[in-house]
């Protein structure tokens, strides 16, 4: 049997930089991190104004690598901060550039993603996709109740990492995402955990500047009280304390580095309190693991461990010990993102899914 050939193109922009991925079927053909200096990225006032560079970069760098665009089957663009939708590969339509275009749930570089592919694609006359983005929001109904019904609980996580991951498990438990229990962490930048039930996050921590454990820049949880009293303390505007729980939060606020693989040198010189802080990273994220399979009423096929801390091994350890009794704990190291994004288009192309349709909220 025949086996047809998909290229597709594949773009993840972030704050400095555009990675960018061309893949035949599930063969990476070529990929680059394009880095954007301060001076570029200073030209434009808003974020959204950079699309046109960023695609004439992309552009120029496929025909100096001689990646012909006009064999492409379709481009895949990095979800950006949409409204809350379910997991799954959206096709590119109005209504989502016009949400993408205004940030409607604020400004990101990940905006640009859905943009940029659609403007390439347009050109070709193929489709363009986005998949997973952060906003997926598929938690059930108990899960939304915070306790102060003003401030219900959000779905903010890294859906695009998460879903590829739980996918990549289930295929090693020999069973469909769908019907597989897991329990995923990624481990980066944030750290999300979410419990994976019937193929949707069904509970899953806000990883922007909500809940969970803290991370190498964020705060996680913190004691409420105390947070309002430092808000209305007089000493810090909103802007400070914002930084305090995203960016400057965590392992940047205890040990002034967000890099795991500073701490762990630190640790090796005998820093008594960068481990304690480390191995409190670890005791934090077993303990939202132990609350997301009480979300899964104790039913685990797997606990699956993601991101670029899943690089540890000492830190892996530190939560294995931890959880292992809850079922096998599983290791993906990094996010592999342009992957995930060409796997979900893949999926559309070969008719293995349809493609979902983002909804005209006007209408």
């Amino acid at each position: 049997m025949i086996v047809q050939t998909h290229r597709i193109l594949v773009i993840n922009p972030g704050s400095t930089s555009t990675k960018i991925g061309v893949f035949d079927n599930d063969q990476v053909v070529f990929e680059k991190t394009i880095r954007h200096t301060i001076e570029e990225i200073n030209e434009f006032q808003e974020i959204i104004d950079q699309y046109e560079f960023r695609k004439q970069v992309i552009l120029r760098i496929l025909d100096e690598e001689g990646i012909n665009i006009n064999k492409l089957s379709a481009v895949c663009g990095r979800g950006g901060l949409l409204r809350p939708i379910e997991g799954g590969t959206y096709e590119v339509n109005d209504a989502m550039l016009e949400d993408l275009r205004n940030g409607y749930n604020g400004e990101h570089a990940s905006n640009l993603g859905g943009i940029i592919a659609n403007e390439i694609a347009h050109g070709l006359n193929i489709n363009a996709y986005i998949v997973d983005p952060v906003v997926v929001d598929e938690l059930q109904d108990l899960a939304r109740v915070s306790g102060v019904p003003e401030i219900p609980r959000k779905s903010i996580f890294h859906a695009l990492n998460q879903k590829a991951v739980a996918r990549r498990a289930s295929l090693d438990l020999n069973q469909s995402y769908k019907e597989s229990r897991l329990i995923v962490t990624h481990m980066g930048g944030g750290i999300t955990i979410g419990a994976h039930a019937g193929g949707r996050v069904i509970d899953v921590n806000n990883g922007l500047h909500g809940d969970g454990p803290f991370s190498p820049e964020r705060a996680g949880t913190v004691p409420a009280g105390d947070l309002i009293s430092m808000c209305y303390s007089g000493q810090y505007y909103r802007d400070e304390m914002m930084k305090k729980l995203v960016g400057q939060g965590g392992l940047m606020a205890y040990l002034d580095t967000n890099d795991a693989l500073e701490v762990e040198k630190m640790i090796e010189h005998g820093d008594d309190k960068a481990k304690l802080v480390y191995e409190a990273m670890a005791y934090q994220i077993a303990k939202e693991i132990g609350s997301m399979s009480a979300a899964l009423e104790g039913k685990v096929d797997a606990i699956a461990l993601t991101g670029g801390l899943a690089y540890g091994k000492d830190f892996i350890n530190k939560i294995s010990e931890r959880v292992s009794w809850i079922a096998d704990v599983l290791v993906y190291p990094g996010e592999n993102e342009l992957e995930a994004l060409n796997e979900g288009t893949l999926r559309v192309l070969n008719k293995e899914e349809m493609p979902k349709h983002y909804p005209n909220f006007a209408e």
